[in-house]
């Protein structure tokens, strides 16, 4: 199925301990970048940093190393920019 806009849907589940997944709507072939900062802006993990084809992509994140608390997952390529909150419990 090649979807006809982009999309970054809410982790499930959330909150989480350790193990999430993000769901990803792809539109178009070209650059992805999909990131988790802390609640300061940090950047803590890089899940995708590529060329994807067109396509609906479910990617898992394991927050072991990460303390409790608030986080945020920005999705970017060009022409669209997404940001989600997700908690990590422990």
């Amino acid at each position: 199925e090649i979807p006809s806009e982009y999309r970054l849907s809410q982790n499930y589940p959330n909150p989480f301990n350790p193990m999430t997944n993000i769901g990803l709507r792809i539109a178009n072939f070209g650059f992805v970048s999909l990131k988790v900062y802390d609640i300061t802006g940090k950047e803590v993990a890089v899940l995708v940093n590529e060329e994807l084809n067109a396509g609906v992509y479910n990617v898992d994140f394991d927050a072991s190393n990460l303390s409790s608390g608030a986080y945020f997952y920005r999705m970017e390529t060009a022409g669209f920019r997404d940001v989600k909150k997700m908690g990590v419990v422990k």
